[in-house]
């Protein structure tokens, strides 16, 4: 009986206390992860930090998140979910616990790489969750999971209450106390996952480490990859720009920002469920489609120059909120369509695939907070990044409807072929 037929026998206790205690972790591990969002702001202003400066130490946890995927993806084929998922985020925890005793800029770029392993823990949760689960249930399941994005708005909203009459040290020492007990709490109330026990139990030989990346040569891949740097990039990076953007374009407070800055968390995040949900019921594809419409609107809009005198649209701070909400809602049913294509095309290499394409995303929630920075210091413009975003919703709509009609040709010149061999 193969791995995959295994996992369907699964009790449906077994399922709902693998998702939901992944999901659990995950979420604290991404309010670890997005930890600079709110305090990187009261470190720039100590330390005196230039925009680009600001973006380079908000991106760093992304960029070690980002990298350390794939491999984490991989290990968790060959060593299993629970273990990793535990190791990871008991990494994490130490880092962050040490950046609350940083005191200059290199050594809190240092910590950050640390902190970024919290990160990476969503390429090691996709591959341990997905097994538990029949691929009809896949896309639920795994929206499910994704959720978890809302740790950016747990940050959002409580890190402000301790920063302020505490600071940032503080807030950095509690979250790395929380993400330990987490990685206690997911070790003691877990079980390795279907696959992982069925290999373990009847001694099956594993792939070679290089066989995993295999699947990495098809360009299709690479697509979904440019999907997620935009779905998830793009989230993580507003997710840590917001509050800035907020303070600068608007002249609002931190903790205004902040709570503001989580209206386009927390749907981008919940949301993600729903996103999984409809892929089951209707389609991927449709989901994609939807997404990249109704966000190329949003941010062309949002790319109209704030506080710049004479303009003939001016988007108001409720406005922007209020697209913002729109965006980040689009943003989450997007993530999950990517993500209910992977275990159905690449069932066997879940790990790399997932892990590839969630490098990806994680790459561009790195790469995009220092070219907004970038664009604000050469442009003067805040809206400047949402120029970025809708050059590459453009470039990924466009490339996934050429791929898809020359899908569809070929299948066509196939079934005429065939009609002629008949």
């Amino acid at each position: 009986m193969s791995l995959v037929r295994q996992s369907h026998k699964t009790s449906s206790k077994e399922q709902a206390r693998a998702l939901w205690v992944s999901t659990g972790a995950f979420t604290i591990c991404f309010a670890v992860w997005t930890i600079f969002s709110i305090i990187g702001v009261r470190i720039k202003d100590e330390l005196g930090l230039s925009e680009v400066q600001f973006g380079l130490l908000i991106g760093m946890p992304i960029l070690t998140g980002s990298l350390i995927r794939i491999v984490l993806g991989i290990w968790t084929n060959r060593y299993g979910g629970r273990l990793v998922y535990t190791l990871t985020m008991l990494a994490a925890a130490l880092a962050t616990f040490l950046l609350a005793h940083a005191t200059t800029y290199p050594q809190m770029l240092v910590a950050g790489l640390g902190v970024g392993l919290a990160g990476g823990s969503f390429a090691v949760g996709v591959a341990y969750v997905s097994p538990f689960f029949p691929p009809e249930k896949q896309g639920t399941a795994l929206g499910v999971f994704g959720a978890g994005n809302v740790g950016a708005a747990v940050t959002k909203f409580l890190a402000p209450l301790l920063l302020v009459p505490f600071g940032w040290q503080v807030v950095a020492e509690v979250w790395a106390g929380v993400l330990l007990l987490t990685a206690l709490v997911f070790w003691f109330s877990t079980e390795d996952d279907p696959q992982f026990s069925v290999r373990r139990n009847c001694g099956g030989s594993q792939k070679s480490f290089f066989t995993e990346f295999e699947p990495l040569k098809n360009i299709q891949v690479w697509r979904f990859a440019l999907y997620y740097f935009f779905a998830f990039g793009g989230f993580v990076a507003l997710a840590l720009w917001l509050p800035r953007y907020l303070v600068g374009a608007y002249d609002f407070r931190i903790e205004t920002a902040g709570m503001i800055a989580a209206a386009y968390s927390i749907p981008g995040s919940i949301f993600r469920a729903y996103g999984g949900v409809l892929s089951d019921k209707i389609g991927a594809r449709k989901i994609m489609y939807a997404m990249f419409a109704v966000s190329a609107v949003a941010t062309l809009i949002l790319s109209v120059p704030a506080g710049v005198a004479g303009m003939p649209i001016v988007v108001t701070p409720v406005a922007f909120v209020g697209v913002i909400f729109v965006l980040g809602f689009c943003m989450s049913l997007g993530k999950a369509a990517v993500y209910k294509h992977i275990p159905a095309y690449y069932p066997a290499h879940v790990g790399a695939v997932g892990g590839v394409v969630g490098m990806m995303g994680g790459l561009g929630g790195f790469i995009l907070p220092i070219a907004f920075g970038f664009l604000k210091d050469a442009t003067g413009l805040w809206s400047s990044s949402f120029m970025l975003l809708f050059a590459i919703v453009a470039v990924s709509f466009i490339w996934m409807n050429t791929s898809i009609r020359q899908f569809k040709r070929r299948a066509g010149e196939g079934l005429l072929a065939g009609s002629f061999a008949r």
